[in-house]
């Protein structure tokens, strides 16, 4: 079932308005499923500390999933706040009139987004005393007082005062005024590591942190440091909130990990043959002629490209599935097209359906083995999907 934002529309006169909305129209797309991320939702809620709140981590167009969808579907499913990364992220979900709680995970230091922040009632993150102290001024002079939430780095060594410094800096920032103390957060660098040593000593200095605030009577805000991967590991790092992000998406941070929820992935990425024909034995193929047929051969191109987000590192080691059967890539792939040797699949017709990432018949391709071919993460292939490829949401029940 199509949602409403793929839902052509009908229009008269000379074609005025007229979308390229469905996937009947498009050379390539990417679908995602809002039943497989209700279900994700639904999985770690069950999964959570009885006192933790799932943070819906959003940013970068929700790993490439398209934000605002997103964004109203997790929530409708129990999620009750969600995380991005800038400023232009959270003002897009506010348009949207998405009003759930919204926490902005990067560092703001002018005073232009001290206003924005406060204007689109958004909940910053302050990294040090000099931040705190430039949002007190400026929302004194707008009237204005904000939640804030203080990051401390344990050893991430990225945004955030040091945890050594946590008291010090958490007493200085409860005397400011038009400032709310809502949090103290960390992230961790490692946890999706079988080896704990690391993340094990970050988590005893976030715990220091806070036995050093309780030791001087300070009242302790809400605390959170578990992300995806420490959130399915240890349940004692779910403290008031766990951000998950690639979780939600339907794919696990680390292969030892695959076993303690049964997640879905959300995301496909499909195209359509544009031509099929035969080439002769000895026949270069695509730019370079990094492939050379060995024999005659039916090859296909599909309308999906390095432009679109498809790596052209894959070129001659992708495979993609067509009728449910995996199909080997050939030849470099190109900015709007790559080919495909569709020998074993008979009678091709242009128009067909290739899956790209996704569940085609038995056949599944992931994004991790995209990752695992490019010696990268699956974080970023799901981010690297362009928008050109329009975002169809379909319910796959």
């Amino acid at each position: 079932m199509l949602s409403r934002e793929t839902t052509p529309r009908s229009e008269t006169g000379a074609d005025r308005g007229f979308r390229l909305s469905s996937t009947v129209c498009q050379r390539a797309w990417v679908e995602i499923d809002r039943a497989a991320l209700v279900h994700n939702v639904r999985q770690l809620k069950q999964w959570l500390s009885p006192r933790t709140e799932l943070m819906a981590v959003v940013k970068a167009d929700a790993y490439g999933h398209g934000a605002i969808a997103v964004a109203e579907t997790v929530l409708g499913a129990g999620a009750t706040w969600l995380a991005v990364a800038t400023l232009q992220e959270g003002i897009q979900l506010r348009e949207a009139g998405i009003t759930a709680p919204i926490l902005l995970l990067g560092a703001s230091n002018t005073p232009g987004e001290v206003e924005a922040i406060a204007h689109w009632q958004l909940q910053p993150t302050l990294c040090n005393p000099q931040q705190a102290q430039l949002f007190s001024e400026q929302l004194a002079q707008l009237g204005k007082t904000l939640p804030v939430h203080l990051k401390i780095d344990t050893g991430m060594s990225r945004l955030g005062t040091s945890w050594e410094r946590a008291t010090p800096w958490v007493k200085s920032v409860r005397k400011l005024p038009h400032l709310q103390l809502a949090s103290l957060y960390s992230h961790f660098a490692t946890a999706d590591d079988p080896d704990r040593a690391i993340m094990d000593l970050q988590h005893q200095r976030f715990q220091s942190a806070i036995a050093q605030l309780q030791a001087e009577g300070i009242p302790l805000p809400r605390l959170h440091i578990a992300n995806s991967a420490a959130t399915l590991c240890d349940r004692s790092l779910h403290y008031d909130f766990a951000r998950a992000g690639l979780a939600l998406y339907g794919l696990y941070p680390a292969p030892h990990l695959q076993s303690i929820l049964d997640l879905q992935p959300v995301m496909q990425v499909k195209a359509r043959v544009t031509q099929v024909k035969t080439i002769t034995a000895g026949t270069g193929v695509s730019y370079g002629y990094k492939y050379i047929a060995p024999k005659e051969m039916a090859i296909a191109v599909v309308g999906i490209g390095y432009a679109d987000g498809v790596p052209r590192n894959l070129s001659n080691r992708l495979q993609v599935s067509i009728r449910g059967r995996k199909v080997p890539q050939i030849g470099a792939i190109t900015m709007d097209q790559l080919m495909l040797d569709v020998s074993s699949i008979p009678d091709l017709q242009a128009g067909e359906v290739v899956t790209l990432i996704g569940k085609d018949g038995a056949t599944s391709i992931s994004a991790d083995d995209w990752a695992d071919a490019l010696g990268t993460i699956s974080w970023e292939i799901l981010c690297g999907f362009k928008h050109r490829l329009p975002r169809i949401t379909v319910d796959n029940n």
